[in-house]
């Protein structure tokens, strides 16, 4: 069986570098793939501004869009080249990039009070992916063909690997499949969809010593725990645990030693010492953990100045050097610009106002995506520092807005949606990038990738206006238990509307911003642990649960083969993806027939309406992963 070769890692020039294929066809696409990359797009955008605006994580789509594209050349396209399947990877990755970078922002626009008016919203998304994606058109042959080895783009060779292996996809598609059917059987049952059984595990305290633990049984959330892995969902649990169990209890307290004279900040109505746990958490706590995203962001932003030059400058010597090939940037750059004024006006009605904010946002964004473009190469797109380059921008346009004196609260919601093109252009060209590398490993067509990219992109940027716009009444719900965490959302809506403002309370986001230095010199991550002290903690504890499953599953491997061991791994992962995809898609109609009165949820009383009832459900749910992935050896000896 043919296999990837190791120059592909790197080891020669990339201009003398071999391609999997290398006879390059005039095009690989055609009218069947274009459709099915359409639906693709559609559904991991949707999937992702779910999963991403109930976890504030999101999973990239390459390898998932890699092994279901698989499926589909393999049952509808012929011929069935691997340069078909990667252009639906591709796309799959440009829906799931569009989703990634727009619930940063654009939620925070109903936030603050605003509405996303859906043709706003498309023209400032369409114009951002032109400006992304032609950017680095323009320095994509410096950086992923004079750069080959030097710039690894390791997610990118995953999705390559993956690809070359589609021969033996099958189990790939089926665990998707059983993740898919497990995800969707158990969102339906709960309140996302008919609301027959209750999903949430939850035990409060309101007396001397406030604290709440809650789990809710939720297959995408336990999807992303199993594909993030332990790391990434301790630190986001021992966030939640100081949050509910040390600061929110250590408030209370305080709080009870009040007189009947001092009143919550934002409630003249709230005494203090009467606050529960909800009101503590939402009207202090979370200030607390926007502090520390703050701090986060703007030193992930400091960290990044290095990068910054290092990138412009070796890009500039690329260019000069006339390392360029396929090029065709110029086009969608201009007309992204260009958009970004014209849509500037549009949402302003101001010619000042539509120039400074355009203008801005379109430097801003051809720094951070050849920035993007770059640390995509070093450390992939799941890892890419998005939110301290937004933090960054987000804090640069504020300031401007406030020296000319533009501070209204309608003020504040055409500064989000600047932000958002800056965000998604951001956010595209690490998704390109990755994208790219994978077409030139292939030996697939860059002006081809371009054009499916860019309509993918397209695509998503529909999908997700659309899911904003329809699901602004669940988005503007704030509380204890909110449908949807929105973390950095609500981080964006609430450092632009406190400076232009000034109504927050800064000694909460002050004490936030030292914890987040002191976790800085701690080493530790400052970002993650922050989202997960911002976030319910039943959101975080069902993460952990599919990291706790992970881990198992390892444990238990280490009585296997490698090839078992493997193979178990690689199959979680896809039933990880599956159970993402089905919880995501199913929440998201159940919403939407829900908010038409199509379905009216019901509210599940006595055991069914118990903490029992979600302690089955999560029994349900681990024995469902686990349960197939032990199969894995029988399939192996069989053999």
């Amino acid at each position: 069986m043919k296999k990837l070769s190791k120059d592909a890692f790197g080891g020669v020039n990339g201009r003398d570098y071999v391609p999997y294929v290398a006879e390059k066809p005039k095009k690989a696409g055609s009218p069947i793939i274009m459709i099915l990359g359409i639906l693709l797009a559609a559904l991991f955008a949707a999937s992702t501004a779910y999963s991403g605006m109930k976890a504030g994580l999101t999973v990239a789509a390459g390898i998932p869009g890699a092994i279901i594209g698989s499926g589909l050349v393999a049952l509808f396209v012929k011929p069935k080249t691997i340069l078909g399947k990667n252009l639906l990877q591709l796309m799959s990755s440009g829906g799931e990039s569009v989703a990634s970078g727009m619930i940063f922002v654009l939620p925070a626009v109903i936030l603050v009070g605003g509405k996303v008016n859906f043709i706003e919203g498309v023209g400032i998304g369409v114009g951002a992916v032109l400006l992304g994606v032609g950017v680095f058109s323009l320095v994509q042959d410096y950086m992923l063909i004079d750069e080959h080895g030097k710039l690894v783009y390791p997610e990118a060779m995953a999705i390559s690997e993956t690809l070359v292996a589609s021969d033996t996809g099958g189990d790939s598609l089926k665990y998707m499949g059983i993740g898919f059917g497990i995800g969707g059987i158990l969102t339906a049952l709960t309140g996302s969809v008919f609301g027959i059984m209750n999903n949430v595990i939850s035990y409060v305290n309101e007396s001397f010593y406030k604290w709440k633990f809650e789990t809710e049984v939720n297959p995408l959330l336990a999807g992303i725990g199993f594909i993030v892995g332990m790391d990434v969902s301790v630190l986001m649990f021992a966030g939640s645990i100081l949050a509910n169990f040390a600061i929110a209890p250590l408030l209370g307290y305080f709080m009870g030693m009040a007189g009947n004279g001092a009143h919550v900040w934002d409630n003249a109505s709230q005494l203090l010492n009467t606050a529960d746990f909800a009101v503590i958490s939402g009207s202090y706590v979370k200030y607390i953990g926007a502090g520390m995203m703050i701090s986060g962001g703007l030193i992930g932003a400091i960290k990044l100045i290095p990068t910054i030059i290092t990138s412009i400058s070796a890009t500039m010597k690329g260019r000069k050097e006339g390392n360029e090939g396929e090029g065709g940037g110029m086009l969608p750059l201009i007309l992204g610009a260009v958009m970004a004024i014209v849509m500037g006006f549009i949402i302003t009605g101001n010619v000042m106002m539509a120039l400074v904010g355009g203008i801005l946002s379109i430097i801003l964004s051809l720094l951070f995506v050849i920035v993007a473009g770059r640390l995509t190469g070093t450390i992939g797109t799941s890892n890419l520092p998005v939110s301290g380059m937004t933090i960054a921008s987000m804090v640069i346009l504020t300031l401007v807005f406030v020296m000319m004196g533009w501070t209204t609260a309608e003020n504040t919601q055409q500064l989000l949606l600047f932000g958002t093109f800056i965000v998604l252009a951001i956010s595209v060209a690490g998704g390109y990038a990755q994208s790219q590398k994978v077409t030139f490993v292939m030996g697939g067509n860059f002006n081809e990738g371009r054009r499916y990219f860019l309509i993918s992109n397209i695509v998503g940027v529909v999908i997700v206006t659309g899911m904003m716009v329809i699901l602004s009444p669940q988005l503007a719900i704030t509380g204890s238990n909110p449908p949807f965490g929105l973390p950095q959302a609500n981080l964006m809506a609430t450092l632009t509307s406190g400076i232009t403002s000034g109504s927050l309370p800064w000694h909460m986001v002050i004490a936030g911003i030292a914890m987040g230095v002191v976790l800085h010199f701690m080493k530790v991550p400052i970002m993650t642990f922050a989202i997960g002290f911002y976030l319910p903690i039943s959101t975080t504890s069902i993460i952990l649960v599919g990291a706790l499953i992970r881990r198992l599953i390892d444990e238990l491997n280490k009585k296997e083969t490698e090839e078992v061991a493997e193979e178990r791994i690689t199959l979680g992962v896809s039933l990880s993806s599956g159970l993402i995809a089905g919880g995501s898609i199913i929440g998201l109609i159940g919403i939407i027939l829900q908010v038409s009165g199509v379905v009216t949820p019901g509210t599940p009383t006595g055991f069914l309406g118990s903490n029992g009832s979600a302690i089955l459900l999560l029994v349900i749910l681990v024995v469902a992963i686990v349960v197939p992935l032990l199969s894995v050896k029988k399939v192996k000896h069989n053999d």
